[in-house]
């Protein structure tokens, strides 16, 4: 018996990395010092990477490995041609009788630890030089499933070892050069996880976009988790909020669920062993995972990014029979990891054209040029470099073209496919899981990929301007004045999480449920009295999969508001309850049965007058419930709840009791209550308004429109409409000076101070509170305050109130 070549993952770990490669280390890493903790991952065992030296030096491959490889840097040999003959050397070849011995005496002791004689096994491949800080070798090298008996085991292994060789691997290899021949591989073998009759998926414990630090991101699809990986199924998502995880009871903040059309399955007749099977109707509209898996795998990220001490990449599944999860193993992130925290490059697209396609967004860039569309791999010859590559999807092969490419759009796959993986590490933007871009957008059409916009990345027609911004965090200067952010739309919520923001000064829920909810909620009440059969088969459409209509409504709001409180976590976020027009209401699904037209809209049923009256009051109580849900359940007790457009006192006491009715009481459980100060009589009577409200925000938008009588959406009277009009500010002074004799915080969320630095030096003259800009405008005007404050004398360190805190 010679030296051993065969270890059980217990006896490895991050030490053993060049023994046993990356993923294999991280195995023994994890069953040897995270299983106490409750991960679990699937038992097994790794040959060394000696074993592999073994194996090529017994069947004289390195000459020949070699020779090829220096016929392809020569160009005398193609990429196909070189990996395809490399591989060869590998699948012809014999171990030695020492190897194949302690090989198979592994395989019987991993049979007899299970209780299963010829248990069924997953070979996977562990490259000695994988998963490396600045580079991931992920998904280049093979995985063999459902193996079973010595001798399958054997010649999997043998085909690992030539996976090594793939022509992604090679290119890769190339690009990052890395030395061919100095790079060794071990296998490692676990037991099977049936995941052919369960689930699997991908996870990340960063959202690999934005590099938004503390949220995992979980995909789902039924089956093997190939069609996750390689991008050939539109998964479910699931996002975790991870400094919450030990302190609330679900702090879930997206469910996004995905098409899942098909499903990875075992076939042991089929070459591969898998086959490719549509999925049913039922397995479409369910979610792969409940909230008790969501959390027990956003705790897996955490406890795996913790003991690492770095953001990470992991594959996991859930057997079918038994229903319990795994992990299958975990690498580090190297994109997002490999980006300063304070270095912030904004891409700013000057304006928008012809939406030719919208997809899942990869990376925050904006990219533009000739659509190069590359239907097969047989024609990847004729991509043009400096063109925008538009194709059905990628696979490894593509990197070479790929690498040239000025942006990336595919059909299919999502953020975790291999398009998206390639694009993260080339700094490409990418727009993937379009559907159907590759026949919609012509060969040689000027295009602009966009994803810069939020999680969604959208292909404009022609090459539209834009700027590139690179801005130092770390050089900004402090304020005594808060400055916080607007915010509006959960798709990018994440995208100024880097900003040094005091929190959120308005986020709008009808954004939200304009964009994501999308129907009435009072037609979600009574779907009995929505006429219009397309408005009822959209609404059927939206709730499925929910109990009923409120349902839907509730958990989709609630998320879409904690997906925009997260990046702000434990800084205060206002959220404004529903301040829609009638005529805007009227445009959600099923909106038009329960609106009536108004001459003035803008002056009409809108804000507070509709939480208590009959006509909306079901309607108001959903939204109260999902606040509820933010706050109680998520866990986002830093949410504020803002009323808008409140005309009287005795309104605001009807508005309150009202809420409080619907299990939001203003102090009960921490619970801040702020008004819109944003008509005359809540300045007139801003005394009495201050003892009901914990504070106030100024919306100079309907302040000005009230102040100076002019409609603010009449085109005719543009420039009439001004908020640094004497009488506006007048206004604006009065409201500072009554807030602060009554105690309470003033802001302001109106446009106003992004679109006019003037009046932002305005307001801290007169020493309002806090600031809430447009994210695009926070660099240019905390600079201006900055400026103010000195000129005026205030102490950036000793702010005089501390603001708005929850």
């Amino acid at each position: 018996m010679g030296a051993p070549q065969v270890f059980r993952f217990e006896e490895l770990g991050m030490a053993d990395v060049a023994r046993v490669g990356g993923k294999n280390a991280s195995l023994g890493e994890m069953v040897r010092e995270l299983t106490a903790q409750g991960v679990r991952v699937p038992g097994g065992f790794a040959t060394s990477a000696d074993t592999y030296r073994a194996y090529a030096a017994a069947n004289g491959i390195g000459p020949a490995l070699r020779e090829r490889l220096e016929e392809h840097r020569a160009g005398r040999a193609t990429l196909r041609e070189t990996g395809a003959a490399v591989r060869e050397l590998f699948l012809r070849g014999e171990f030695p009788e020492d190897t194949a011995r302690q090989i198979r005496r592994a395989y019987r002791e991993l049979c007899a630890r299970t209780g299963r004689a010829d248990l069924s096994v997953a070979v996977r491949s562990s490259a000695t030089a994988e998963d490396l800080p600045d580079a991931s070798f992920a998904g280049q090298q093979e995985t063999y499933l459902h193996v079973v008996g010595e001798e399958q085991l054997l010649a999997a292994c043998r085909r690992c070892y030539a996976s090594l060789f793939t022509d992604r691997a090679i290119s890769y290899r190339e690009l990052k050069g890395f030395d061919h021949l100095t790079i060794a591989l071990s296998v490692g073998v676990q037991k099977m996880v049936r995941a052919d009759l369960g689930a699997s998926g991908v996870m990340f414990s960063i959202d690999t976009e934005s590099g938004f630090p503390h949220v995992a991101v979980i995909s789902a699809a039924w089956g093997l988790g190939e069609t996750v990986v390689q991008g050939t199924v539109d998964p479910d998502k699931y996002l975790v909020f991870k400094p919450l995880l030990d302190v609330a009871e679900a702090p879930v903040v997206e469910r996004t669920r995905g098409a899942k059309l098909h499903k990875l399955v075992r076939d042991p007749h089929a070459p591969a062993g898998t086959r490719l099977e549509e999925t049913s109707s039922a397995e479409r509209a369910a979610w792969v995972l409940d909230d008790a898996d969501v959390l027990r795998l956003g705790r897996w990220a955490a406890l795996v990014e913790a003991h690492y001490g770095r953001p990470m990449d992991m594959e996991w599944a859930k057997d079918g029979p038994t229903g319990e999860l795994f992990l299958l193993q975990a690498r580090p992130e190297t994109v997002q990891a490999g980006r300063s925290a304070t270095r912030f490059t904004i891409h700013h697209l000057q304006r928008k054209g012809r939406v030719l396609a919208v997809g899942s967004a990869v990376g925050d860039a904006v990219a533009g040029g000739p659509a190069c569309v590359v239907r097969t791999a047989a024609d990847i010859e004729s991509f043009r470099d400096g063109a925008v590559l538009v194709t059905e999807m990628t696979d490894p092969d593509w990197v070479p073209v790929m690498k040239r490419a000025a942006g990336i759009v595919t059909d299919h796959g999502g953020p975790t496919s291999h398009a998206a993986i390639v694009s993260r590490e080339l700094g490409l933007p990418a727009v993937v899981g379009t559907g159907d871009a590759s026949r919609r957008v012509a060969d040689g059409q000027e295009l602009t990929v966009s994803c810069a916009e939020g999680d969604r990345g959208t292909v404009y027609e022609g090459r539209l301007p834009f700027t590139v911004e690179e801005v130092d965090l770390g050089a900004l200067p402090g304020t005594r004045t808060a400055v916080m952010v607007n915010v509006a739309s959960p798709a990018a919520a994440f995208r100024w999480w880097r900003l040094p923001a005091d929190g959120v000064g308005l986020a709008r829920m009808e954004f939200v449920v304009n964009n994501i909810v999308r129907a009435h909620p009072m037609a979600l009440v009574h779907p009995e009295r929505v006429a219009d059969a397309g408005d009822r088969r959209r609404i059927a459409e939206l709730t499925a999969g929910f109990p009923d209509g409120p349902e839907y409504f509730v958990q989709t709001l609630a998320l879409g508001l904690a997906k925009l409180a997260a990046p702000y976590h434990p800084r205060p976020v206002v959220v404004r309850l529903s301040d829609f027009k009638t005529n805007e209401y009227a445009h959600l699904v099923g909106g038009a049965a329960f609106e009536e037209a108004e001459e003035n809209p803008m002056l009409g049923f809108r804000g507070a007058s509709r939480y208590y009256d009959p006509r909306y009051r079901e309607g108001f109580a959903l939204e109260c419930r999902a606040l509820r849900r933010v706050r109680e359940r998520i866990g986002f007790d830093n949410v504020v709840v803002m009323v808008p457009f409140c005309r009287t006192v005795a309104e605001a006491d009807r508005v309150l009791a009202t809420m409080a009715e619907h299990g939001l009481e203003r102090g009960r459980h921490g619970l801040k209550v702020y008004m819109m100060c944003e008509i005359p009589s809540n300045v007139v009577l801003a005394e009495q308004f201050a003892t009901r409200f914990d504070g106030f925000s100024i919306g100079s938008n309907d302040l000005t429109q009230l102040v100076l009588g002019v409609d603010r959406d009449a085109e005719a009277l543009r420039a009439l409409f001004d908020e640094r009009d004497e009488a506006v500010t007048r206004m604006i002074s009065e409201a500072i000076r009554k807030a602060h004799a009554a105690g309470i915080p003033i802001g302001i969320c109106g446009q106003g101070p992004s679109n006019h630095p003037d009046f932002a030096e305005f307001l801290v003259r007169e020493g309002i509170d806090s600031i809430s800009l447009n994210p695009d405008s926070f660099l240019r005007t905390v600079r201006r305050i900055a400026e103010t404050e000195q000129r005026i004398g205030h102490d950036p360190a000793r702010r005089r109130r501390a603001t708005m805190e929850s």
